[in-house]
């Protein structure tokens, strides 16, 4: 149930705040505040259902940190997404015409970070960290990782391979973030970096959302294969390999920390045991 309650509530935010953020679509101030007051609302509600379904302080949210955790995993997700564009743009397949709009950038600024913070806290934060108290690490991993994929299928420019790609880049690699450091400040600096540096820097295609105008003025072209096409980015080979890197990257911090999960084993009740030994 708690699961349940708990992916209700943050939801709702979820929709409440993206329904808001959508009716006032051109005003970049307004995009940028209610973004940001999405993400808050929904950080202090996971907290509120969390201490209420758990009884227990919800530290993976701690603010004690929170913008240290937040500035890594933002620098990490911006350096990343820099160098997968890099690569493509080393192959032809992406270029700069000039400069874009800084106002334009502000306005994604806010969606972004509504979408990054509500979708870390649905799937890491409630899913995958529930999950894996049951299953293990490597299995919530797993599934975790699938569901965010298909999660991207709705988009507008959605394909099999791009949500297939997501799940392997991104969903592996933030559950795995989260495995590593326990808190979702990482995770969430980490998604809306990748996010604001694919739309509000280079302006390309967010996971098949269509294009967008961000500071800089790009075009992408050349084989959908190597550049990922419609779906944008994150449905190319450069991506798919620097996210598994990073996700090799943080299991072994997890795995050296101690903070993997082993998967439960069912243990015979205690009666049908004392019987076999009879």
């Amino acid at each position: 149930m708690r699961l349940l309650v708990q992916l209700v509530a943050v939801a709702a935010v979820a929709f409440v705040g993206s329904t808001a953020v959508a009716a006032v679509e051109g005003n970049t101030l307004l995009t940028l505040v209610l973004g940001l007051a999405t993400a808050v609302l929904a950080v202090v509600v996971y907290g509120r259902v969390v201490r209420w379904t758990e009884r227990r302080a919800p530290v993976e949210v701690a603010v004690k940190g929170a913008a240290a955790a937040v500035g890594r995993g933002l620098v990490i997700g911006v350096a990343m997404f820099a160098a997968v564009i890099g690569n493509i743009a080393f192959n032809d397949g992406y270029r700069i015409d000039g400069l874009g709009s800084p106002e334009g950038a502000a306005g994604l600024a806010g969606f972004m970070a509504a979408a990054a913070v509500t979708e870390e806290l649905l799937f890491r934060g409630v899913l995958f960290r529930i999950i894996e108290e049951r299953i293990g690490t490597w299995l919530a991993l797993t599934l975790t990782g699938l569901l965010f994929g298909l999660s991207h299928l709705t988009n507008p420019h959605a394909s099999l391979w791009g949500a297939i790609a997501i799940a392997i880049e991104a969903g592996g690699m933030l559950a795995a973030a989260y495995a590593a450091t326990r808190n979702l400040w990482v995770p969430i600096g980490l998604h809306f970096g990748w996010n604001f540096a694919a739309a509000g820097i280079f302006s390309t295609e967010v996971s098949g959302n269509g294009t967008t105008e961000g500071l800089l003025r790009g075009e992408t072209s050349g084989p959908a294969l190597f550049t990922g096409g419609e779906f944008g980015p994150e449905a190319s080979p450069p991506a798919i390999g620097f996210g598994v890197l990073l996700t090799i990257v943080f299991l072994w911090l997890a795995h050296r920390r101690g903070n993997l999960v082993p998967r439960r084993r069912r243990t015979a009740p205690a009666a049908a045991t004392a019987t076999l030994s009879q």
